[in-house]
């Protein structure tokens, strides 16, 4: 979106249009709005503009809920915008430390100073984009206690708030079609910026759940979130803001609510041992966490094998920090095998995870030829006592095929 295009958009006759249409997701729906909005005479260029916020507001669906309904974006400023569920998460850090004047700096669409308006934390919301500044202007006009400025994180006062939330820009400027930075020297504000800010002002910083972790200082607590076993980020807190204690965490959301791992370091691998009867495969976030070990010995279990994220039990348990399935035969890692196994038990579905095996499970899946049995199972395509191995197992909960 260009700032003539949200101009257009943000007057009277742009917004009562925006609002009286539905949001749109596939291509014939659009095609008949499109062609509906013309026949009621609106300018050509307003009309693209409403349908594209009008694809995004359904897009964005499941990062802010019906929130979405009454919300601006831009194509980058959603797929880089924080869920309201994560971002609550944020907001509740700086309101149980007492920090009531807070600085969003790299505020993009205004989804983390959202949450943070509805704890009526006062919050400064900054971003050097004219057209992503104007975005959250809009998105946080219901809330008196938040104001968006126009300007560059790195040369904001910091003596101005109690704290500060960062989100340094790791793309290219612009608001579709931007590329990743792959050096931190070259965000905005950079890393190193960052991290200096932090050592005077309690800071949380929000980062790529991928990053280098030889890049996270001592200092901080790192924080690795998962949202329907898809790990979405890496948050570090500094200050007030970090718990005593706890240098490792990792927050797993989903159906169950929100449940969470902490530790003071990396934990160490439990031991390696035998398959057991169940096999149980980490969150991304514990995995990122590197919590693995604890969440093992939470369950009883042991490691497949030095350096894989699969452990095994002896018994069913039902946690928040793993999938879990019951292990119903084990094979060499030999298409033909398994693909007659698969015949056998009537197998028509099957899902494939792997670690430690240089296999492309879409690929994989095509030379088993399975025939439309009426069966389900999961391949788990790992190392086990050194051999590449295929287990079958069935998801906990699920009836065998």
């Amino acid at each position: 979106m260009e700032a003539a295009d949200l101009a257009q958009l943000l007057t009277p006759e742009g917004m009562a249009l925006l609002d009286r249409t539905p949001a749109v997701s596939d291509g014939g729906e659009i095609v008949r709005v499109v062609s509906r909005l013309r026949s009621e005479g609106h300018d050509p260029g307003l009309v693209a503009a409403v349908l594209t916020q009008a694809r995004l507001r359904h897009k964005a669906r499941g990062k802010f809920g019906d929130f979405a309904s009454r919300m601006l974006f831009t194509e980058a400023g959603l797929e880089q915008a924080t869920r309201l569920q994560v971002a609550a998460q944020h907001a509740g850090r700086f309101a149980a430390a007492g920090l009531r004047r807070v600085a969003d700096l790299g505020c993009g669409i205004g989804g983390d100073a959202m949450a943070m308006a509805a704890l009526d934390l006062e919050v400064t919301a900054v971003d050097r984009d004219e057209v992503t500044a104007a975005v959250a202007t809009h998105n946080l006009s219901l809330w008196d206690s938040a104001r968006v400025e126009l300007g560059d994180a790195a040369g904001f006062d910091l003596t101005r708030v109690d704290g500060v939330w960062m989100d340094p820009a790791r793309r290219t400027s612009g608001h579709t079609n931007t590329k990743r930075l792959a050096d931190p020297d070259d965000w905005s504000p950079s890393l190193d910026t960052v991290f200096a800010a932090a050592t005077t002002t309690p800071t949380g910083v929000k980062l790529g759940p991928g990053v280098d972790r030889d890049l996270i200082p001592d200092t901080a607590e790192a924080q690795w979130t998962s949202v329907d076993r898809e790990v979405v980020e890496l948050a570090l807190w500094f200050g007030p803001l970090a718990r005593p204690g706890i240098r490792r965490a990792a927050t797993v959301i989903g159906p169950h609510g929100i449940a969470e791992l902490t530790g003071e370091a990396d934990a160490p691998d439990a031991s390696v041992g035998p398959l057991g009867a169940y096999l149980y495969e980490p969150d991304g976030a514990v995995i990122r966490a590197r919590l693995i070990g604890d969440l093992a010995r939470s369950i009883d279990g042991r490691m497949l094998s030095e350096g894989i994220a699969y452990v095994s039990s002896d018994q069913a348990v039902s946690t928040p920090f793993a999938q879990g399935f019951r292990v119903r035969g084990v094979l060499p890692l030999d298409v033909k095998q398994l693909a007659a196994r698969l015949a056998a038990d009537g197998v028509g579905t099957v899902e494939i995870k792997k670690r430690g095996v240089d296999v492309d499970p879409a690929q994989f899946r095509k030379r088993l030829r399975l025939r439309g049995g009426s069966g389900r199972v999961t391949l788990v395509l790992t190392r086990l006592e050194g051999r590449h191995t295929a287990i079958l197992c069935e998801r906990l909960g699920e009836t065998a095929g």
